[in-house]
């Protein structure tokens, strides 16, 4: 994303851009197991209990919405993306939900108060942080003692075949099928780019026991195509 402007700016931009098809797009390339993962992602809270949670990087809300399973009395959700905000009030409209609140957000300075949440979620968008220990300080900051954190990111699998498969699917199936349908030429060169880029497994879980994490685990599914990574204040 070589430009004068912020990550932050082109990330907004770019999914402002793409938010009408989002979430068709989402359930076609990914055949639909990121709903799975999603729930996995939700269950990793259940024995906590939580009620109030934090979802950052809501996007169209998809998470929030899971997390209502977890009986919570209120979700927050936040993004930068005013596009991917307006999709997902529409959906809490159509589906009568009133006790997910979406905002227009920035996960690296949040208006919350320390210790306001039980519990904090982000699906697919740690990898889009402009400054990721300073995004994983802020989400620590929010959280009650003893809170959790979830965070579900797309990692890159080492083994053969896998690797290989995975690789020609994300860097010549994926990015043609987004521009098809999305219209929007980077949006989906940039996805793999991103998550190549990314500080995934080990790395990630000391990034952010340097931030003051605690219990830090990871999970990953589908031969490491994506990981689940929890941990405590």
């Amino acid at each position: 994303m070589a430009s004068v402007e912020t990550k932050k700016v082109q990330v907004e931009q770019m999914f402002d851009s793409i938010s009408p098809r989002y979430d068709l797009l989402n359930r076609t390339l990914s055949m639909g197991i990121d709903t799975i993962w999603r729930k996995r992602t939700i269950e990793s809270l259940r024995n906590l209990h939580p009620k109030i949670i934090l979802d950052v990087a809501t996007g169209t809300g998809d998470l929030a919405i899971e997390a209502l399973k977890l009986d919570p009395e209120k979700i927050i959700g936040i993004d930068l993306s005013d596009g991917m905000l307006e999709v997902g009030k529409e959906k809490l409209r159509k589906n009568n939900i009133n006790n997910i609140y979406l905002e227009k957000g920035d996960a690296e300075s949040l208006r919350f108060d320390e210790n306001t949440f039980d519990a904090v979620t982000v699906a697919f968008g740690i990898r889009n942080f402009e400054n990721l220990k300073k995004g994983l300080k802020e989400m620590l900051r929010v959280l009650k003692p003893e809170g959790r954190i979830a965070i579900l990111e797309f990692s890159n699998p080492g083994k053969f075949p896998v690797k290989q498969v995975y690789n020609f699917y994300f860097r010549k199936i994926l990015p043609q099928m987004g521009k098809l349908v999305s219209k929007n030429t980077k949006a989906y060169t940039y996805l793999p780019d991103s998550v190549k880029a990314f500080p995934e497994g080990e790395a990630l879980i000391e990034i952010m026991k340097e931030a003051g994490y605690n219990k830090v685990k990871q999970h990953r599914y589908l031969f490491g195509v994506c990981t689940l990574y929890t941990a405590e204040k």
